[in-house]
C-alpha cells in the first residue's frame, strides 16, 4: 500500500529544489545551480514544507524533515550519489544492485 503524505502535487520546479535537499545542498547553492535568487529557494522551500505538512519550529529542522518525507514519497538518487546503499537496496537476477523505492 502506499502512503500518501503530500496535500498537493509539486510542481516540476519544487522536485528539482528538493532533490536538491536531499543532496543537502544549501539554499545558496541551489540557487546558483538553478539560476534563481536565494529568496526563490527560501520560498520554494517554505511552500513545499506546506505541502508536506511540515510546521517549523524553534526545535524543528525543516530542511532536514522535507528532506526525509521528499525521499518517503518519490525516493532520490542521494544514495547513488553518496556510494551507499540504501536499506531498500536488494539483488537482482543480473547480479546488481537496485532498489523499487528510489528509481528516477
Amino acid at each position: 500500500m502506499d502512503i500518501i503524505i503530500l496535500s498537493r502535487e509539486l510542481t516540476p520546479f519544487e522536485h528539482l529544489v528538493a532533490k536538491h535537499l536531499c543532496d543537502g545542498k544549501s539554499n545558496a547553492a541551489i540557487a546558483r545551480e538553478t539560476a534563481h535568487t536565494e529568496k526563490v529557494i527560501e520560498n520554494t522551500v517554505s511552500r513545499m514544507a506546506r505541502a508536506f505538512n511540515i510546521l517549523s519550529g524553534p526545535e524543528v529542522n525543516l530542511r532536514v524533515l522535507l528532506a526525509l518525507a521528499y525521499r518517503a514519497q518519490f525516493g532520490d538518487g542521494s544514495f547513488d550519489k553518496l556510494g551507499v546503499d540504501c536499506s531498500h537496496a536488494e539483488v537482482g537476477a543480473d547480479g546488481r544492485k537496485y532498489c523499487n523505492l528510489h528509481i528516477d
